[in-house]
This record gives structure tokens, sequence and C-alpha cells, in this order.
């Protein structure tokens, strides 16, 4: 009889344990082995660990939406963490393009840090372009790079002809100021596109290069100094979710979240796109390191991008757009040293 009743003290008291202990449920549209998805998953085993377990996270075997419609999935409660792309929605996001422009930086962490910096410091504005979303961190990819099946790009006219896949956002409009055919495709698509000859080339990060299987397809890669491009994420979290937690529990999540959780991002993804450059090597993908001349040619082309996007950022509210980007490249510099 006394087994029986220490049994069911002891059962009692791991219902009472199971039912304080606070579950959130994760998205990634991502393979679990991507750089994002074990960066959340990171910032997941870290909360567990900063809470003695009394919070936790149910990262889900597949993602809940297809990657263009996590932020609303979100939004409308099919989970309460995930991250998304700004540019999967295009026209939604307007301040966040400051993240997306050529020549920012030549990792992601420092880019990923300087970037949640600012926006948190504007975030009436940056956080407002996302009702009904908590916003947890901004982050962005490495260095954007050219990749493509048939020949080498040593110079702007040699993009016309090709057929590339870009994710959206700003880089769509950097490659059509360079007068690139341009097709908005999510990510994980990239691989059956270029396999099937339906896309000449892509615009990635040398991550992606593994993460998609594209290592054995692209033939040429072209770099360059600070990046042709970048792509601005966010991760998130349900605002009525994370309004229902207690004081503490907010506590917990905030204090991993901006520029931890940035750093956790950027960290990885530098970590991979190393691997991604060696990959490359490994396979013998010819790259082309873009000349002054180059850069040059691709900086006088996409200078009028920064300009509208400032006319369209302060006409959304923000006041002196210009000096907000000026910021955030000093912020970049000071990161990278």
């Amino acid at each position: 009889m006394k087994r029986q009743l220490l049994a069911c003290a002891a059962a009692l008291l791991a219902s009472a344990t199971a039912s304080a202990q606070t579950v959130l449920t994760v998205s990634t549209w991502l393979p679990p082995t991507h750089t994002l998805s074990m960066a959340q998953k990171e910032w997941c085993d870290l909360l567990e660990g900063n809470t003695s377990g009394k919070m936790k996270c149910n990262i889900l075997p597949r993602g809940v939406s297809a990657p263009p419609g996590t932020l609303d999935a979100v939004k409308n409660g099919l989970a309460d963490i995930s991250y998304t792309v700004h540019g999967y929605t295009p026209g939604r996001f307007v301040f966040t393009q400051m993240a997306e422009f050529p020549f920012l930086g030549n990792r992601s962490e420092p880019i990923s840090v300087a970037f949640n910096k600012v926006a948190q410091k504007y975030a009436s504005h940056f956080d407002g372009e996302h009702q009904g979303i908590k916003v947890l961190s901004y982050f962005t990819h490495g260095p954007g790079i050219v990749f493509n099946t048939k020949r080498p790009i040593t110079k702007v006219d040699d993009l016309a002809g090709l057929k590339f896949r870009v994710g959206g956002g700003m880089v769509n409009e950097v490659a059509k100021t360079l007068g690139m055919n341009v097709t908005l495709k999510p990510a994980p698509e990239s691989y059956e596109l270029l396999s099937g000859g339906v896309m000449d080339g892509t615009l990635f990060p040398a991550e992606s290069t593994e993460s998609f299987r594209i290592d054995k397809i692209i033939k040429h890669a072209t770099m360059f100094p600070g990046g042709l491009y970048n792509t601005s994420f966010v991760f998130i979290m349900n605002k009525a979710r994370y309004d229902k937690l207690s004081a503490d529990e907010k506590k917990a999540v905030d204090a991993i979240s901006g520029e931890p959780a940035a750093r956790m991002f950027g960290r990885g993804w530098d970590k991979v796109d190393l691997r991604g450059v060696a990959l490359m090597q490994a396979n013998n993908v010819a790259i082309v390191k873009a000349d002054a001349k180059f850069v040059a040619d691709v900086k006088s082309k996409t200078s009028g991008l920064e300009a509208q996007w400032v006319k369209d950022a302060e006409g959304k509210g923000l006041p002196n757009a210009a000096k907000v980007l000026a910021e955030f490249r000093a912020e970049i510099a000071k990161q990278e040293k």
C-alpha cells in the first residue's frame, strides 16, 4: 500500500510539473540540418536550459506553411514561432529592405547584429510593419553571389541572356537594374529549377550550394566584396501567444532574442558559408572575383535604389531615412572590426 501511495504521489507530482511547463510550437520550412533550423533549435535549447525546463519548444517535423505563407501562419496561430524572408511577400515591407543593398558586408553575423540594433532603435517603424507579430530578432544571410550553369560572369553585360531565380525583395530590384532576367521563387525550389534547365542561375550566399544540393549543378560563381545583395530575415512569434506568457516567461524569451538571436543565426550562417566556398572549390566551380570596374559599374547602376528606398521609407513615416541607412552601414563597419 505504501508503494502504491508513493507511486500515486510521484505521478501527481509529474503531472503537476508537466502542466506547469510552457510548450511553444515551432515551425521551420527548411530541413532540420539547415543552419537556420539549427540556429532556431539552439535558441529553443537555450530557452529550455535557462528556464530549467519550465519552457520548451515542440519543433514540428515539417513547416506549417510554404515559405511565403510563414509570416501569416505564425500571425494566425498555426505555429508559435518561426522565421521568414521579408522578400517572400513583395510590397509588404519597406523599412527592412535597408538590409538588402549591395556591398553591405562580408559576413552574416556583423550585418545581422547591426541590422537588429538599428531596427530596434527605430522599432516603432520596423516592428510596426509586422502587425500581429512579436518580432524576436532581425538577421540576414551572408554576402550574395551570382551562380550559373552556363558561363563566367565578369562584367555587367555578361548577366544578360540568362534566366535567374531570386528570392524577392531588394535583390529583385538589384537584378532588374543590372538587366537580369529574373523569376521570384523560394530557395527550396532551386535544385529542380536548375537541374531541369528552367533557370540558368540563381542568386544565393555560399551556404546555399550545399543546403539546396546545387553544388554539382552550378559551374560558375561570381563573388563581390561585401556581396552583390543581401536578404532580410525576421525571427517571429505569435503576438497573442507572447502576450499570454507570464512576466518571467517573457523575460526569458526576451533575454535570448534581439542581439543574442541575431548572433546565433549570423554565426551559424558564416560557418556554413565557409564550408560552401570549400565545397565549390572541391567541385571545381569556376570562381570569379568581381574586379574594380565590375563593382563600380554595379554601384553606378544600383545607386538609385538607395535613393528610392529613402523616399519610400520617409513616405511611410521613417524620418531622415538616409541617416538611418548611414547608421546601419557605420554599425556594420563597427561590428566587422
